[in-house]
């Protein structure tokens, strides 16, 4: 019964998979404009980790051709396609009249914690970085859950308002609300998540604004971001600043924000599309 219907608290996601080709079997019985390219000038949007490599692998058109807009864009795993997919930025909101409330943050000047990170230990990363970090540096204030006596002066948003550089590490999948948090928060994300495709990377020039760090490389955490110049790192939270408009929501669309950079996304990609089959 649970591979054809949806049962609660069942961990199958065959009906989506079946739900998803009957809907794209049923609109391109119905109308013209998915036979026009076999799905190539369509997409579909996906952010829970495990949708998009799941409710396609029924429907041969869907998965090969449409563009997906995904928030686990892992190259790795043979779903998300470089260069036709595009990589969504994975947000959340705590007020949807007023996204774009508490954003900001400390001045570099006031920045006295070097890095953080606090959250659940899933995945593969994160278990290492606490292994290494966890509780033994006061420069890194790397936590599973932050102290109660902490908190009670100094919240999970005020330690990343307060911090030079925010971890990014992934957790079950690559991407991770930390990162846009970390930009909303004017905090320079350090991403850890080998093969991860960055959101906009069509557009933005994450080098500018962010750190990336090899899995592998998380003992020498502190020694990559000491060995930043204060002159980079100003530079690098500089440019968030100026590229946080790129990934705020509206009420109502604002000109650049997150809404126009994802359909920029989607339009780039099926332009790389089309160029590619007249060449």
């Amino acid at each position: 019964l649970e591979h054809n219907l949806y049962v609660p608290g069942s961990n199958t996601l065959d009906p989506l998979s079946i739900f998803m080709k009957n809907y794209i079997d049923m609109i391109s019985a119905k109308f013209p404009y998915w036979n026009r390219t076999k799905g190539a000038d369509h997409f579909f949007v996906a952010c829970h980790d495990w949708v998009g490599p799941y409710t396609t692998k029924l429907h041969d058109e869907l998965r090969k051709n449409t563009i997906k807009a995904l928030c686990n864009a892992d190259v790795s795993e043979g779903v998300f396609i470089r260069g036709r997919d595009v990589s969504l930025p994975e947000t959340y909101l705590k007020s949807a009249r007023r996204p774009v409330r508490d954003i900001g943050g400390k001045p570099a000047a006031e920045r006295s914690i070097l890095a953080f990170f606090a959250g659940q230990m899933h995945g593969r990363v994160r278990p290492v970085l606490v292994k290494y970090w966890g509780g033994k540096d006061a420069d890194m204030r790397i936590y599973t859950r932050i102290p109660r006596q902490i908190t009670r002066r100094m919240n999970y948003a005020k330690h990343m308002k307060s911090s030079k550089y925010c971890i990014c590490p992934m957790g079950y999948e690559v991407n991770s609300p930390r990162i846009v948090e970390a930009i909303y928060y004017e905090c320079v994300p350090v991403i850890i998540a080998d093969n991860f495709v960055l959101p906009f990377d069509d557009a933005l020039d994450w080098t500018a604004f962010s750190v990336v760090v090899a899995e592998k490389d998380v003992p020498r955490l502190k020694e990559i971001l000491l060995a930043i110049p204060e002159s980079r790192y100003i530079t690098m939270r500089s440019n968030v600043k100026k590229v946080q408009r790129h990934f705020l929501w509206h009420t109502k669309p604002v000109k650049y924000d997150i809404f126009h950079m994802i359909l920029h996304s989607v339009w780039f990609s099926r332009v790389n599309q089309v160029h590619q089959v007249e060449q």
